[in-house]
């Protein structure tokens, strides 16, 4: 197409960076207050900023770009605030914004004076584009910008009553400068701040707009870090957007390229299409075993007080916090995380392996129930995973089977979702507590002659009344299915069975899985819990003859 022109590839032919892998988080500075709040409809008040900040400060973010005070009041105030009311930590460092120009610097050191520890980021637009439509000015005149503001800052920082001052440029839409230029402009800046190892200037690289494919942001800051005549003495900084929706992956490539820092906001607010989304960017380091240093143990929180102070609602496909993002509605998906669970139970490390989830819910503060949710797409696996986790039922699978076609029924009829506890209450009602007219209530052991055998009397309710019958068998079950053969010519045979203990914290209680065969040859599940196995088995008998029953009287 002639109307747009394919963004030019970086002469880079023995580039590094694809060879590398992330081990260690970045130095991370949030912008939630300042490029995130510009960002809004509605901008933050006091009071909000102060949550945000708070929230911020939890997470562990140790630099904060708090605002803009020379251009804004609210931000102004809002920095006198924290600076006079003493709520910045001593580890933490915060961070303000200015154009190059006099008074505005002038302004900004106002801001900060008494703050112990603070960063002054200068910035002024480099790019080609900029240059020719906005300021109609060559490469001289923009680095003459940049280098003026430079010495003010530095002139203002030594005379200033405040503490730690540091530095930080920013050649804006870096990305769309020549990057000889934007490595020249920079060295200019740091001829003027004389950096040091031990006291290193800040240089940010923002793609102000996001241009190309990540691929080629990396190859430009790995290009600009042989360039730049201060590379020891300089922090490479990455200030991503999100215009092609690649701004995550692009910070992550510009680290194999060389860079030691990234800004960006909780879960990518900022202009346009936002910027680096810190949240996904940090726990997809997490997920690769590497610490980020940020603490989201708690996201729903987190998310709660974004989502309240931007008033913008997070995505329900947003990784790692969304609402879905960890559910599994599609059957062969569910089955396989139950059966990763199931796995992990087992495993002798602690290393997380689940199908199809990238990081242990648990570990984010998000709960096991959501990840497995039922509609009509749903099969087995996801279906007997809730019973489990509700219930503490591990179900055959034939049980499996069965109950995920009573369950398909359900949400065909309805085409919605039906919840967990739904699942539970129709489990129960199937196969715990059926309606029907047999009840078991006690047994007894009797005498028996036959050392083959044993001898029982059990008292049941029958039809509403209650009888006691007695059968002998080979056991419990077998004196049961024979009492009531006798007596009420309640002919069943025992299919299969199983039993197991239910999981701690459901009252040490036993569950038994019955399959029996009705006279008709249809074969029906039963299940019984109770503290006796030998109970809980006859419960489950007694259920599984109760759905026969029904059966037959619907028949």
């Amino acid at each position: 197409m002639a109307k747009y022109n394919a963004f030019p590839p970086i002469p880079l032919k023995d580039r590094q960076w694809p060879s590398r892998s992330i081990t260690k988080a970045p130095v991370w500075c949030s912008v939630d207050l300042r490029d995130g709040n510009q960002a809004l409809i509605n901008p933050m008040g006091p009071a909000k900023k102060m949550e945000l900040f708070r929230t911020l400060l939890r997470i562990g973010f140790k630099e904060i770009e708090v605002g803009f005070p020379a251009a804004s009041e609210t931000d102004f105030a809002f920095l006198r605030e924290l600076i006079e009311g003493d709520l910045i930590p001593d580890s933490v460092t915060i961070q303000v914004l200015t154009q190059a120009r006099q008074h505005l610097i002038e302004k900004t050191f106002e801001a900060i004076r008494g703050a112990k520890n603070a960063i002054v980021h200068l910035y002024n637009s480099t790019s080609e584009l900029q240059r020719r439509v906005v300021f109609r000015a060559d490469k001289q005149d923009i680095t003459k910008i940049a280098v003026d503001g430079a010495q003010i800052i530095r002139e203002l920082a030594q005379s200033s009553p405040a503490g730690s001052v540091r530095y930080q440029y920013s050649p804006e839409s870096f990305t769309g400068t020549e990057i000889e230029y934007a490595a020249e402009i920079c060295d200019a800046v740091c001829e003027v701040w004389q950096p040091t190892e031990d006291n290193k200037t800040i240089i940010n690289l923002p793609s102000t707009v996001e241009l190309s494919t990540p691929n080629v942001y990396a190859d430009q800051i790995e290009l600009f870090c042989r360039l730049f005549k201060h590379r020891q003495q300089a922090l490479i900084s990455l200030h991503t957007h999100n215009d092609r929706g690649t701004g995550i992956a692009a910070s992550e490539l510009g680290l194999l390229a060389g860079a030691d820092r990234v800004e960006g906001t909780l879960f990518g607010n900022g202009e346009r299409t936002g910027n680096l989304d810190i949240v996904t960017m940090a726990l997809n380091m997490t997920t690769q075993g590497v610490d980020s240093n940020l603490d989201f143990s708690h996201i729903k929180e987190v998310r709660r007080v974004a989502e309240f102070c931007t008033e913008i609602k997070v995505p329900e496909r947003m990784p790692y916090a969304g609402d879905l993002v960890f559910t599994a509605f599609s059957g062969s998906h569910q089955d396989a995380i139950k059966k990763g669970y199931e796995a992990m139970k087992h495993s002798e490390t602690d290393r997380f392996e689940v199908p199809y989830l990238t990081i242990d819910p648990a570990d984010i503060g998000r709960q096991y129930d959501p990840v497995i949710r039922v509609n009509s797409q749903s099969g087995k696996g996801g279906v007997a995973f809730l019973v489990e986790h509700e219930l503490g039922f591990r179900l055959p699978r034939r049980l499996q089977v069965a109950f995920s076609k009573v369950i398909q029924r359900i949400t065909d009829s309805s085409g919605v979702e039906i919840s967990a506890a739904e699942v539970a209450k129709h489990f129960v009602a199937t196969y715990v507590e059926p309606e029907g007219p047999l009840t078991y209530n006690s047994h007894k052991l009797l005498p028996c002659d036959d050392e083959d055998s044993e001898r029982f009397e059990f008292d049941v309710t029958y039809k509403g009344d209650s009888v006691t019958v007695t059968g002998q068998g080979s056991g419990p079950l077998d004196s049961l299915v024979h009492a009531l053969t006798n007596r009420f010519e309640l002919a069943y045979d025992i299919v299969d069975y199983s039993e197991h203990s239910l999981e701690s914290g459901s009252d040490s209680k036993a569950a038994a899985y019955l399959l029996v065969k009705a006279p008709s040859g249809e074969e029906l599940f039963g299940v019984g819990e109770h503290k006796s196995i030998t109970k809980a088995s006859l419960r489950g008998l007694v259920a599984a003859i109760n759905r026969a029953l029904i059966v037959h009287q619907n028949d």
